[in-house]
């Protein structure tokens, strides 16, 4: 598995590698790898360590070995994670506390977030497992909850916001039997986005999540990649499913290099087998919808929806122009809204999360048919949260706001 340390392969952060360099010449074949860190493989030293991502302690402390005793090295802990492991027991160390984003009221990202490092980790149910978070992306649906629109139906505060995550598994429920400790995972940890959204969400360290409703993480991606499709490409996906689209049918796409419209283009390509698919987007990223397969980019600056000269199977409203959208379909046809006013015969739907849908597009992603779209600005920082909600804020995006790495 990609990113996993094991017999004879540790991860080290890139600050640390001219010491290492230096120190050990005979360390060889390291490779930059996508998540940031540099892998490096390394026959001189017998170790089991259950908290090498302090690696200046590792580095310093280390005892040479002879190559004929040397087994390797024996690495139980994701470096890359900061998830640690007892040495004794083989047990995953999980904390009673963590480092977490959280907001106490409602209101605008600069006025309510805060980093708070006494987070307590949340209970397991039987049928959930704790995952280490490695990465987080946020949706529209993140802020809208902050701001309190959904507060009838919210968990209580304080909150710990996300819906998306990618990250390794470090503990079990009794029920579970799909997963085990160790595993890559990714998933929106809510099954319904609206309806008592969990109140320890991704933006922390740890979060707890039915097994139902994660994945294994696609084997070609980072975690940061991993954690920008889930809420996204399930919204896609349901939608197509719920239009009956198919092959030869067209769709058109509003919003279109969005977190969720940039998928909706992919799969009707590549999983629907759509036979004309257009898009809508600003000026300049016209060329970029071509490229995720869209076969008419159309500028909604300077051309109206209404005035289309050809009409559509199926209408995909993902920025809230339905009034818009109902005049681009044919007679018959179907507009598919996320947000904003419903006019008749558009009809608007709330994704459920489903791992098995994410499963079952894991083939598409390992291919490289479909693939995952983080803004060009980011990965966003940890520390950076609040600047990246009010960059989503925006509505500027291109594909998906991601938070990586989290410590």
């Amino acid at each position: 598995m990609d990113g996993i340390a094991r017999a004879g392969a540790v991860f080290i952060s890139e600050k640390f590698r001219p010491l290492v360099g230096t120190s050990y010449t005979s360390i060889s074949n390291c490779a930059k790898c996508k998540s940031g860190f540099v892998r490096i493989r390394c026959s001189l030293f017998s170790h089991k360590s259950e908290r090498i991502y302090d690696l200046r302690n590792y580095i310093s402390n280390s005892p040479k070995t002879s190559r004929s005793k040397s087994r390797g090295v024996l690495v139980y802990a994701k470096a890359e994670a900061g998830v640690a492991m007892d040495k004794k027991s083989g047990n995953y160390v999980v904390p009673s506390a963590q480092k977490a984003w959280t907001y106490k009221e409602y209101g605008g990202a600069k006025d309510v977030l805060n980093l708070d490092e006494n987070v307590p980790v949340p209970d397991l149910k039987e049928d959930q497992v704790l995952v280490k978070v490695c990465a987080a992306a946020l949706n529209p649906v993140d802020f809208k909850r902050r701001q309190g629109k959904f507060k009838a139906t919210d968990s209580p505060l304080p909150t710990v916001p996300g819906y998306d995550v990618a990250g390794i598994v470090v503990k079990v429920g009794s029920k579970v039997e799909g997963l085990k400790e160790g595993d890559e995972v990714y998933g929106n940890i809510n099954e319904k986005a609206l309806e008592n959204p969990k109140q320890y969400g991704s933006l922390g360290e740890y979060t707890t999540v039915e097994e139902k409703l994660l994945a294994l993480k696609p084997k070609n991606l980072d975690f940061a990649q991993a954690a920008s499709l889930p809420l996204a490409i399930e919204t896609a996906h349901e939608g197509l499913e719920r239009a009956g689209f198919g092959p030869g049918k067209s769709i058109l796409v509003l919003g279109g290099a969005g977190g969720v419209g940039s998928l909706v283009i992919q799969l009707a390509r590549q999983v629907f087998g759509a036979s004309t698919i257009g898009a809508t987007s600003s000026t300049g990223k016209l060329e970029f919808l071509k490229s995720l397969g869209a076969d008419v980019a159309i500028d909604y600056t300077k051309q109206s929806i209404e005035d289309l000269p050809e009409k559509y199977d199926v209408v995909y409203d993902t920025v809230g122009q339905c009034d818009k959208a109902v005049k681009a379909v044919k007679e018959g046809g179907v507009v598919l809204v996320l947000t904003g006013a419903v006019v008749s015969p558009g009809f608007r739907f709330v994704v459920t999360s489903n791992g098995s849908v994410l499963s079952k597009l894991n083939p598409y992603l390992e291919s490289g048919k479909v693939k995952p779209i983080i803004d060009p600005k980011g990965p966003f920082s940890f520390s950076q949260l609040v600047e990246a909600f009010c960059y989503l804020e925006t509505c500027k995006a291109t594909g998906k706001v991601v938070i990586s790495p989290i410590p």
